[in-house]
């Protein structure tokens, strides 16, 4: 491979490292073609971009892209693949679906929003994480709440303000 052919890649991982935000590398070797096209059709059915890259053009990648890991660099050691997704926990619910039939892909490490976590046992941790979208839903259920306990009360109470506190002090 030329050296302009390396530095197109590691500047499209790169880009992808710097849109994502959100990126795994496992370890997905000795796995059969069959394996690696069902990992893959996974990944599209899922949105998760996959991609297979030398240590070593990945190590440059994370430096161009500005993460400064040495955790992240630690784990660059035989065979890397590198899964890329907008929520931080969809690679994660993958690859343990995944191991149901098998031991790989194995977790060498993954960067969350510029927060690291380094091995194949922070899996459960990354699988609990909640997406963006699932922490906004939250965040708005919890401000809709008391509005409802007042169109509530107002409702009940006969939309009067004494008719509102009765309501609200029964309600707790």
């Amino acid at each position: 491979m030329r050296k302009e052919e390396k530095q197109e890649i590691v500047q499209a991982l790169a880009e992808q490292i710097k849109s994502y935000g959100n990126f795994y590398i496992t370890d997905t070797a000795d796995l059969t073609v069959d394996k690696v096209n069902n990992i893959r059709r996974k990944c599209f059915d899922q949105g998760i971009i996959i991609q297979v890259a030398k240590n070593s053009l990945i190590e440059k990648a994370l430096v161009e892209a500005g993460i400064d890991s040495e955790e992240l660099r630690s784990v660059l050691k035989g065979a890397s693949t590198l899964m890329f997704s907008e929520s931080g926990n969809a690679p994660a619910k993958l690859i343990k679906e995944l191991r149901k039939t098998g031991d790989k892909p194995v977790l060498k490490a993954a960067y969350i929003q510029e927060t690291s976590f380094v091995g194949d046992d922070q899996l459960s941790a990354l699988v609990s994480l909640k997406s963006k979208e699932e922490l906004i839903a939250d965040v708005i259920a919890a401000l809709q709440s008391p509005a409802k306990n007042v169109i509530s009360a107002l409702q009940s109470g006969g939309n009067t303000i004494s008719g509102l506190v009765k309501a609200l002090e029964e309600r707790g």
